[in-house]
């Protein structure tokens, strides 16, 4: 099964949207996904408005009400049908967008 990626971004890109189209990149190179960015100007987080992400047109919500982090994504392709197994790469490789969003906001 092909995974679709979208991401709805502001304009200029916030914090999290950055964030989040960093881990669609992560994921279009390690999953071959199809990823898509959008350009909205309505805020409807972790909906259809910007920040969001979503796998096959769903919502990634975050566990913590906040910020998508790299196991609320990993949890979210294993109901895709993803193994753990498959993804135990992926998920180390997605903390290199979050550390690189982080670093930059600690400056």
């Amino acid at each position: 099964m092909t995974i679709r990626i979208r991401v709805i971004s502001h304009v200029p890109p916030c914090k999290r949207c950055s964030l989040y189209m960093g881990y669609a990149q992560v994921m279009e190179r390690y999953l071959k996904a199809r990823v898509t960015t959008e350009n909205s100007e309505q805020l409807d987080e972790h909906g259809f408005g910007f920040p969001s992400l979503l796998i096959n047109d769903i919502p990634v919500l975050p566990a913590d009400k906040q910020m998508l982090m790299p196991m609320d994504v990993i949890n979210e392709l294993q109901v895709w049908g993803k193994t753990a197994w498959e993804l135990t790469e992926l998920a180390e490789a997605l903390e290199t967008p979050l550390n690189r969003m982080l670093d930059s906001a600690a400056r």
